[in-house]
């Protein structure tokens, strides 16, 4: 493109507003223009308000950009979102309504029956629920999410093999990284050498989005996939990267080397697009008996491609394995950022 897309970053001082300003740093399509955060912020160059927690520079350019307040006047039409829940049930909602595109990372509207979650590779077809937003009607403003950062590496598992066999039970548990908690996180003296069994609203939103992600547009509607799930979250000392444990019964049977040969060739619109931050392969399975880990793995597709190891038979059900995925990039900014290129993609900013 001879002209960036100017975007904004809501929530821009925490670690996924810093992963949004990282993965968008030389982005070919958009720009960032405009950065904000809460009203202590509000008019300190971001060097100032933010304490930088990435391992890359902070760009220059973007150290001296002065933060403005959380408000839709003055804002660029595309707005990136990274709030927390509570304050994005009430900034979403307001950018939207004066006509601006929030692609968000937040949980605030993931479940609304009008607004899409979405993982490009999964169900690009649900962006046609911005049509349905009254937002859309009245100002051509919407609002787009990507899922939780546990359910999307689960979800890009097992949206292969959902479509060639069947799901009907997972059970998964996770070992998620404390990263997701954000900054300052999960202090110390309680995470090291300690495994949390707790991560509050985790479990009821791998389940609820996953059955959603997986589930088919019918006009104006989601019909929730219809397979049992059962999900249990725990917090771990490992800096980034959820690891999960994954035991699945299909409709189907089907053998190991079918179900790999799924994965390995599960391609979607973004590949065929060739969207800039799309994997070329996003599901990768790795032979080896101890992989995925978090230590060596995370980086496959630059942060974007979810692992899978371990396959083997279940004694309970019929498969199971060992998911692997990025929850600060493939769980969080970059998902936002692969809906915005899809967005884009389909004419929804211009």
């Amino acid at each position: 493109m001879e002209t960036k897309i100017p975007v904004g970053i809501l929530g821009a001082t925490g670690v996924v507003g810093q992963r949004f300003i990282q993965l968008l740093e030389d982005h070919p399509w958009f720009e960032v223009a405009w950065l904000a955060a809460s009203e202590r912020s509000a008019g300190l160059p971001y060097a100032e308000a933010a304490r930088w927690r990435l391992k890359t520079p902070l760009p220059s350019h973007i150290a001296k950009m002065k933060v403005s307040p959380a408000e839709p006047d003055g804002a660029p039409k595309v707005i990136f979102a990274a709030l927390d829940a509570g304050i994005a049930k009430e900034l979403e909602p307001r950018f939207a309504d004066a006509g601006h595109a929030v692609v968000s990372n937040s949980s605030a509207l993931r479940m609304y029956p009008d607004v899409p979650l979405v993982i490009p590779e999964v169900n690009p077809d649900h962006i046609k629920l911005i049509e349905c937003q009254k937002w859309w009607r009245q100002s051509k403003g919407f609002a787009v999410t990507n899922p939780n950062c546990s359910a999307i590496g689960l979800v890009l598992a097992l949206a292969p093999l959902h479509r060639a066999f069947g799901l009907e039970k997972v059970f998964v548990v996770t070992m998620q990284a404390v990263s997701g908690a954000g900054y300052p996180g999960v202090a110390s003296l309680d995470i090291l050498g300690n495994v949390i069994p707790y991560i509050g609203k985790e479990e009821e939103k791998m389940e609820e989005e996953t059955r959603k992600l997986l589930g088919k547009l019918n006009g104006g509607a989601v019909h929730m996939a219809e397979f049992g799930i059962s999900a249990q979250c725990n917090r771990v000392a490992v800096e980034d990267g959820h690891t999960e444990s994954v035991s699945i019964k299909l409709k189907t049977p089907a053998k190991a080397d079918t179900i790999i040969d799924s994965w390995t060739r599960f391609r979607e619109i973004p590949q065929e697009l060739g969207l800039p931050t799309a994997p070329p392969q996003p599901v990768y399975y790795d032979n080896a008996p101890d992989r995925p880990q978090p230590r060596f793995d995370l980086e496959r597709g630059r942060g974007m491609a979810t692992s899978v190891g371990r396959l083997r038979p279940c004694g309970l059900l019929d498969w199971k394995f060992t998911v692997l995925s990025h929850n600060t990039i493939r769980g969080a900014a970059g998902a936002a950022l692969l809906n915005a290129e899809l967005l884009k993609a389909q004419g929804y900013l211009g």
